[in-house]
């Protein structure tokens, strides 16, 4: 098989109207779909032009390439079958063979044109940690945001990589730079709350998180030295960060974090993923 990454075919904000469309039929089905990944990302800040620029010169995977390879959503398990009927309705194709693999954790089909793959994660996002939003349609947190997840599930799902990627962590820079970090849920702030009560019931999910803030630290020491990236927005992405970890470290641990910290690195503390191979 070919490790070649598969690109959208499309530019950004043409694929990202097609997402909204998708996403704006379901919900004039009751269904609850929810854009995730860097389009997520993308959704936040691209009416935000005063971080446009910066966007065009952090190319997430380098020059002359374009920025997104497929289109990631949000269900709930116990819509599948409304979910499947919706994209079969648009036009997309099913991909039988996988979908039967990973039965009710998630659906992949295919554009009409083949211009991109749908991957559709049902009720969790589960790499090498959990991202969990809910089972129940109407009570989970995939009603808290629109049209995306909530961007605390956004940087929880970026921070559950644990070979974090360069991309990866710009999508983080550009998260935190365009959004402050709370103590409470809002809609126009990462809710440091929730990501600490996650962290804190997961040894191995806090320790990738954690590990990865530093990253995100780091590469956004390394542009501000090589000029890519201004020192007045370094220091608004430095000081997000250093609001979120102190959130984190305030936040009491369970008695089952706390167990497994006394194990540490010693053991496996995260999944080891094979990634589907488009």
């Amino acid at each position: 098989m070919s490790d070649a990454i598969k690109f959208v075919e499309m530019d950004e904000e043409e694929f990202l109207q097609e997402a909204l469309s998708i996403v704006e039929k379901a919900q004039a089905r009751s269904i609850p779909l929810r854009i995730l990944g860097a389009m997520a990302v993308y959704a936040h800040y691209r009416d935000k032009s005063e971080f446009m620029s910066l966007f065009r010169s952090l190319p997430r995977f380098g020059e002359d390439k374009p920025t997104f390879t497929d289109l990631d959503l949000a269900g709930y398990k116990k819509q599948r079958k409304d979910i499947m009927r919706l994209f079969e309705e648009l036009g997309y194709k099913p991909d039988y063979a996988l979908n039967t693999i990973f039965a009710a954790k998630r659906l992949l089909l295919h554009h009409p044109q083949g211009k991109y793959d749908v991957d559709v994660f049902l009720d969790k996002l589960e790499f090498s940690h959990e991202v969990a939003f809910g089972e129940k349609p109407g009570n989970g947190r995939l009603e808290l945001s629109y049209p995306t997840i909530t961007l605390a599930d956004i940087a929880l799902e970026k921070l559950q990589i644990h070979l974090i990627n360069r991309k990866d962590v710009i999508d983080l820079i550009l998260l935190f730079l365009t959004h402050d970090v709370e103590g409470q849920e809002c809609k126009d702030a990462i809710d440091g709350r929730h990501v600490a009560t996650v962290l804190s019931g997961d040894w191995g999910f806090w320790y990738d998180a954690t590990t990865n803030l530093d990253k995100v630290k780091l590469l956004t020491e390394t542009l501000t030295e090589s000029a890519k990236l201004p020192d007045e927005q370094a220091d608004i992405i430095t000081q997000r960060i250093t609001k979120l970890r102190k959130i984190i470290d305030d936040t009491p641990k369970t008695k089952n974090w706390e167990k497994r910290a006394k194990a540490g690195t010693s053991k496996p503390w995260y999944r080891e993923i094979e990634e589907v191979v488009r």
